[in-house]
C-alpha cells in the first residue's frame, strides 16, 4: 500500500511512518522541516516538502496515493484559531482528492469535548479543533475517512507534548500544581502503540467513524502532577485554574476514554510502558 502521510516528521507522524515501513508499505511524507526530512529520506520515504498552505501539493499527493493519513497540525498556539483553519483546510482538500474512490484516509484529533470514560461511539460536543467534525462531513459525502483520537498523553522519550509543558510551567512557578476540586483525569498512550492504530486501521479497512488510541484509560491529573514535583523536587499543591493562564482549558479537562471497541475490532493491544512508568523516569525530564 502507498500511503501519503501529512506531519511525517512529527512526534506521532515519524512513528506512524516507521511502523508502515516495517510493515512492507511505501511512505510518501509531507514535512516542513528540510533538517528532519533527512531521517525519513533514510528509512526508506519518500519526501514532499513545503508548507500546510500548499493545497494544490495535498491534492496531486494524495491523488497519487492508496491512503492518506493526516497528522499533521501547526502548534503555534499563540495562532491557534489561524491553525485551526489551516487544518480544516488541508483535510477538506485531502478529502476531495480522495471523492469518488473507496481510497481511505485517517484524520488525527483528540479527546477533547468528550465526556468522561468516552467510547468510540460517542461524538464531541462543539469546540475549537475541526478536525473531527470535518472528517465526520466528508464522511457524509461517501468519502472513506475516519478519525484517530489519541490520547491526551501521546508519550515516550523525547515526548514534547503535555507532560514537558507542565513541568517546564512548575520549573518556571516553583510548584507543580493541580486544579483543586477538579478530580480530573486524563489518558495515555506509548507513541508507538498509537502508531499500530492508524497501520492496523488502513490494513484491515475503515470500519469504524473512529478509533480510540487509548492504552492507559483514566490517570488522575494530580498524579501527574506529583510524578513531575518528585522528579523536579517541587511542592505539589492545588491551585485556581488561573495558574494555569491559557493551558487550564487542558489542565482541569476531564479527557478519559475508553477503547474497548478499537481493541476488538482491530486486534490492538498496547504493549508499550504506562504512562505512570514512562513519566516516571528521570530521563522524561532532561
Amino acid at each position: 500500500m502507498h500511503v501519503f502521510i501529512t506531519g511525517a516528521t512529527g512526534w506521532v507522524g515519524s512513528a506512524v511512518t516507521d511502523e508502515l515501513l516495517k510493515a512492507g508499505h511505501q511512505v510518501t511524507g509531507f514535512v516542513r522541516d528540510k533538517n528532519k526530512a533527512a531521517a525519513l529520506s533514510a528509512a526508506g520515504g519518500r519526501i514532499i516538502e513545503g508548507t500546510l498552505d500548499d493545497l494544490d501539493v495535498f491534492r496531486k499527493a494524495a491523488s497519487s496515493a492508496d491512503a492518506v493519513i493526516h497528522a499533521a497540525f501547526n502548534h503555534d498556539f499563540s495562532k491557534f484559531m489561524e491553525g485551526v483553519a489551516q487544518d480544516q483546510r488541508v483535510i477538506e482538500t485531502l478529502g476531495s482528492a480522495l471523492q469518488g474512490s473507496d481510497r481511505p484516509m485517517l484524520v488525527t484529533s483528540g479527546l477533547l469535548g468528550l465526556s468522561a470514560g468516552a467510547t468510540e461511539k460517542d461524538i464531541p460536543g462543539p469546540g475549537p479543533r475541526k478536525s473531527e467534525p470535518t472528517a465526520r462531513a466528508l464522511a457524509e459525502r461517501g468519502i472513506k475517512v475516519a478519525t484517530v483520537r489519541l490520547a491526551s498523553c501521546v508519550h515516550g522519550i523525547g515526548d514534547w507534548g503535555f507532560v514537558p509543558m507542565l513541568a517546564r510551567m512548575a520549573r518556571q512557578t516553583g510548584v507543580s500544581a493541580y486544579i483543586g476540586g477538579a478530580g480530573n483525569n486524563w489518558s495515555g498512550v506509548h507513541r508507538l502503540d498509537a502508531a499500530k492504530v492508524y497501520r492496523l486501521a488502513l490494513e484491515q479497512g475503515i470500519s469504524e467513524a473512529a478509533y480510540h488510541a487509548v492504552a492507559d484509560e483514566a490517570v488522575p491529573f494530580k498524579t501527574i502532577a506529583e510524578l513531575i514535583g518528585r522528579h523536579l523536587g517541587l511542592p505539589v499543591e492545588a491551585r485556581d485554574r488561573d495558574h494555569f493562564g491559557g493551558f487550564a482549558h487542558f489542565a482541569g479537562a476531564e479527557l478519559s476514554a475508553s477503547s474497548a471497541k478499537t481493541r476488538s475490532v482491530l486486534g490492538w493491544n498496547p504493549t508499550g510502558p504506562s504512562l505512570i512508568a514512562d513519566i516516571d523516569q528521570p530521563g522524561y525530564y532532561g
